[in-house]
């Protein structure tokens, strides 16, 4: 039996098949899990109302871009938070629209001063790469969550071996100091947001980055595996036993994951084994699991997969199927409000100096 699968939000179709993304067989796990993601192209995306930010050459010498969206109160000479909203796979930075972030950008405040109203959003853009995930959602825009050495001092050599930074995450790195250096940003709240595969990436991203103050992200498959990644690894805050582990450099980070209990291709078990394993290597989790209606319950839904695993053969009925793409589809407006809540609750903690750069 076929079965509907999307994680690009609304490209989905009836798919069966392999979802490597490559016809060649993969490379052996390493101790970041899978080989750099084949680049496909740059992306260059439309920000509408927004300043387009770039280009800045990644190390596979692509043009990167992002997206900036500036509220009214900017320039008041006073420093505002900043949002970092990484958008879904198949889709640019321009897609934030579909949520009501921007929205609230010039109401709400993120700090303790009822006041200080207004925040910046950051929407860096992702590049065209092959992906885990299923056709065909297997290729496109998007972020490279397979390959995860995210290690805040950059490069890292292993033995013989230099194990170069994630494109992804030095790109982000890159557009976080370039607006951080324009004297504009609180420092102390910078936070991450994203969906489906932004949310994957965002998490992934915040437990290694320790400028990150807290992530509030939507609807994330587990950035540390899922679907049919063959290289799954296990996070822990210390180093890695082996190449099944892999260690996060800010465990104190606070997250915030809400995601439905019927989502796609059986992503609410695998998002509860995510919770439990951050959980167990220090990070706080906010696990927040919304029904059908956008409201918290405290399960996930049966007939919507229950491998935590969320493998490409999902356990998920076709109606289970169909109600989780329609959940995955639309971003949770009625919970944006608690996300931003969570950002102004999690400032950054004052931590030692690690010697690495932001």
């Amino acid at each position: 039996m076929k079965r509907i699968i999307c994680l690009g939000v609304v490209a989905c179709l009836f798919s069966c098949g392999s979802a490597t993304g490559d016809s060649a067989a993969p490379a052996a796990c390493g101790p970041f899990g899978d080989p750099s993601a084949a680049v496909i192209s740059q992306v260059k995306p439309n920000c509408g109302a927004g300043e387009l930010i770039g280009p800045w050459k990644d190390a596979d010498r692509i043009d990167r871009y992002a997206c900036l969206y500036q509220p009214k109160s900017a320039g008041a000479n006073r420093k505002l938070p900043m949002i970092v909203y990484l958008h879904p796979s198949l889709f640019s930075a321009g897609w934030i629209t579909q949520t009501n972030i921007l929205d609230l950008q010039n109401s709400v405040s993120l700090t303790d001063d009822p006041n200080n109203v207004g925040y910046i959003v950051l929407a860096p853009e992702g590049r065209k790469t092959t992906h885990y995930y299923p056709f065909p959602d297997n290729t496109g825009v998007g972020w490279d969550n397979w390959y995860r050495q995210l290690n805040p001092s950059g490069d890292v050599k292993i033995g013989d071996i230099t194990w170069r930074e994630n494109a992804d995450a030095a790109a982000i790195d890159h557009f976080i100091a370039a607006e951080v250096a324009t004297g504009n940003v609180d420092g102390a709240r910078i936070y991450v947001s994203g969906w489906s595969n932004g949310a994957a990436m965002g998490l992934l991203y915040a437990v290694n980055r320790p400028n990150i103050a807290a992530a509030a992200v939507y609807s994330g498959p587990d950035p540390f595996g899922a679907f049919d990644d063959p290289c799954q690894q296990r996070p822990v805050a210390g180093p890695p036993g082996n190449n099944t582990q892999l260690q996060i450099f800010n465990p104190a980070a606070r997250v915030m994951h809400i995601h439905n209990s019927c989502d796609v291709g059986g992503i609410c078990p695998n998002d509860e084994r995510l919770a439990t394993e951050l959980n167990a290597a220090g990070v706080v989790v906010d696990d927040v699991i919304l029904d059908n209606h956008h409201r918290r319950v405290y399960s996930c839904t049966d007939s919507c997969g229950t491998d935590p695993k969320a493998p490409d053969k999902s356990t998920a009925s076709i109606m289970g199927s169909l109600i989780g793409l329609g959940n995955h589809m639309r971003w949770p407006k009625e919970s944006t409000t608690a996300m931003l809540d969570f950002f102004r609750q999690h400032p950054l903690k004052p931590a030692p100096a690690s010697g690495g750069r932001p």
